[in-house]
């Protein structure tokens, strides 16, 4: 299983916002120094996020993006979603006769994998960016 840098990055920027709690606007160039993603890459990641409403961007001197939903409400599904972020164990698509090696049955280890693709999945469904601001703030 692979989770891209596009989905870890996703996920550290939107707990970076979530950390003000939507008061003032926050720039990608802040996201940037506090967590060490280059701009670039923060600007085709919220570009993906605006468009599926994960946040609104505020023009000005004082803008930048807040989140369009409390953090409490944006489930880390949500985020792999709408940068098109896939966790997947296994190769074959799961209604597919063939298997991930091109035989005709499913290797011996496919089931197990493909249940703990469901948990993953069934995890991210379940942890909002407020567990993640709360757990950060009681480590503190």
């Amino acid at each position: 299983m692979k989770l891209t840098s596009k989905g870890r990055y996703a996920v550290m920027a939107l707990v970076d916002i979530a950390k003000f709690d939507n008061i003032n606007p926050v720039s990608l160039r802040d996201i940037s120094l506090r967590q060490g993603i280059s701009v670039d890459f923060l600007e085709q990641i919220f570009s993906k996020l605006k468009k599926n409403e994960i946040v609104k961007s505020i023009r000005g001197t004082q803008g930048g993006y807040i989140l369009s939903k409390k953090p409490s409400e944006i489930k880390l599904n949500n985020i792999f979603d709408a940068i098109d972020e896939k966790v997947k164990t296994v190769q074959c698509k799961k209604e597919s006769k063939k298997s991930c090696n091109g035989k005709s049955s499913k290797c011996v280890t496919h089931d197990l994998w493909n249940e703990l693709e469901t948990h993953i999945n069934s995890f991210f469904e379940h942890k909002s960016l407020e567990d993640l601001v709360s757990k950060k703030e009681s480590r503190i």
